[in-house]
């Protein structure tokens, strides 16, 4: 099963000191760039256009597309700013991607800039996570003694400056205009749109906002071709992709493989379930995607094949859960978390999720009332589509998904509590056979 896996962006995770310039180079680092120096830059534009990458943040944009937006006729300065604000429940590949090689992503953003014109960019990185910014600051600071950085940068004459900025913790700066008035040094909350960031984004001048593993594709595909990157893939989803697998499973961890692969593939790679278990349900893009179930194990994990299953492929935080878990009490802790993060900027979001969590707290005690049911469906129904940015809609995926497989499990929270459904014994149980 092996062969299935393509590790571009992780090829070098296992190396010593794969986080130094001198690692990065020794494995062909930084020869896109300069290739992409010699290239006017609308032609790296139509590169990465023609390798068919989309965003891997979540929506699945065409990348080259979105720089292309960028009105060059604008006389403002251009930005590029990386959204490295990952702190959604299950999505882990962009941290452990920038702590083991960061210096893909510095790359990458010099390609980007270079591609829409930009002269400066910032990396927005949760502020939590201080280890991967001081390993970013560090790459950083090793590009711009290379020369790879800074003013005239191999005496091309163009110049850029890069900054990585920690943000202040919040869930909602990973929302591009809210992560955009953060950087500003404002409250981080959304923006009314239009104007969109292509036209007037941080600062009032264009700007793309693009995620982390979409930029350091980029230095692959410039110095590998657009053939190469799209020989991976499906027809319409191209590429390599980082899985994170984590729940469950016998060994949890990142599976840098094609788009397209399936569910039952990748836990094979990861040993298959763990003792004891059976597959009950699990999140093809973190939590704020519809769940799936076992019946879904083979679909193409692209973002049509997993938009036809009716969910959508996110950030490919496949978190899997076993028999042992109550939906109810996982959608519970989801959307308590969706709750708290919320900005309060629109009603149906602030309001919405207040409500989302007494309802869901009442089923979860064994309390529920008749009509708990119908209600939550009816407040996900007022608040998807209704509130400023898409956290919204990401807190009713799970909830609606849920009760569409396991409407008995809410049906019997109206006696029986979650506890005793599935005792915390239940979820330990396989600790005693040296399961950890």
């Amino acid at each position: 099963m092996t062969d299935v896996l393509t590790p571009v962006l992780t090829a070098n995770w296992a190396d010593d000191r794969a986080w130094t310039l001198d690692a990065y180079t020794a494995r062909g680092g930084y020869r896109g760039l300069e290739k992409a120096l010699t290239m006017e830059p609308d032609a790296i534009i139509e590169q990465v256009k023609d390798a068919g990458l989309r965003g891997r943040g979540g929506a699945g944009f065409p990348t080259g597309m979105k720089w292309g937006f960028i009105p060059q006729d604008n006389p403002n300065p251009k930005y590029l700013v990386v959204n490295a604000d990952e702190s959604e429940p299950g999505t882990c590949k962009d941290i452990p991607l920038m702590m083991a090689n960061p210096h893909v992503l510095v790359e990458g953003v010099i390609i980007a800039s270079r591609a829409i014109r930009a002269h400066t960019a910032f990396i927005y990185v949760r502020g939590e996570v201080l280890h991967v910014i001081r390993r970013l600051r560090a790459a950083v600071r090793e590009a711009y003694a290379a020369g790879h950085l800074g003013r005239d940068i191999h005496g091309t004459g163009y110049d850029l400056d890069l900054i990585v900025h920690a943000g202040a913790g919040a869930y909602i700066c990973g929302e591009e205009t809210a992560l955009l008035d953060s950087l500003e040094g404002r409250r981080g909350q959304p923006r009314l749109r239009p104007p969109f960031p292509a036209v007037a984004g941080l600062y009032a001048s264009p700007t793309v906002v693009n995620n982390v593993e979409s930029v350091a594709s980029v230095p692959g595909i410039i110095a590998g071709g657009a053939d190469w990157f799209a020989s991976m893939g499906t027809e319409k989803s191209k590429g390599h992709g980082i899985f994170s697998l984590s729940g469950h499973v016998a060994r949890p961890g990142q599976y840098e493989a094609p788009l397209g692969i399936t569910l039952r593939e990748l836990l094979e790679l990861g040993g298959g379930m763990r003792p004891g278990s059976e597959l009950k349900f699990w999140t093809p893009g973190g939590s704020s995607t519809p769940i799936l179930t076992a019946e879904h194990l083979d679909v193409p994990l692209d973002f049509e094949g997993v938009g036809a299953a009716g969910s959508m492929l996110g950030t490919r935080a496949l978190q899997i859960f076993d028999q042992t878990t109550s939906v109810v009490r996982c959608v519970l802790r989801w959307t308590e978390f969706y709750k708290h993060e919320s900005c309060g900027k629109c009603t149906p979001c602030r309001e919405g999720t207040w409500w989302l969590v007494q309802t869901l707290r009442r089923i979860d005690d064994g309390q529920g009332q008749p009509g708990d049911i119908e209600l939550l469906l009816d407040l996900c129904d007022n608040i998807l589509g209704r509130a400023f940015c898409a956290l919204g809609d990401g807190a009713t995926s799970p909830i609606t998904s849920a009760i569409e497989y396991f409407r008995e499990e809410f049906e019997a929270g109206m006696t029986t509590p979650s506890r005793d459904l599935f005792p915390p014994a239940a979820s330990t149980l396989f600790a005693k056979e040296g399961v950890r």
